[in-house]
């Protein structure tokens, strides 16, 4: 490896199962506050929380599609940090909505 290069290969590799493995995390986040609110009987408030945490999951599932496909590139470049603020936000919604759903 160069002293301005990269391993090619493996790094890149790690951090798209990285992204992938925090996707279907983010799923199961997502289709549990949807079991939640189910359970729960489907009241207005829990109705808006699962489609702000549905919105929430997509917007994450953008962010790690793109990031996922640059890195499949040779010379894949750094993740750009409105798309790290992007998944960063997603993750907190996601959180936050679950939270509220809960009481």
């Amino acid at each position: 490896m160069t002293a301005t290069g990269r391993d090619p290969g493996l790094q890149p590799e790690r951090t798209r199962l990285a992204w992938r493995r925090t996707t279907l995390s983010a799923t199961v986040v997502a289709l549990l506050a949807v079991r939640q609110a189910l359970h729960s009987g489907a009241t207005p408030g829990a109705l808006v929380a699962v489609a702000l945490s549905t919105l929430a999951w997509l917007g994450f599932l953008l962010v790690a599609h793109r990031r996922v496909v640059a890195l499949g590139t040779a010379r894949p470049p750094a993740l750009a940090p409105r798309g790290a603020l992007t998944a960063a936000l997603c993750t907190v919604a996601l959180a936050a909505f679950a939270a509220a759903m809960l009481f």
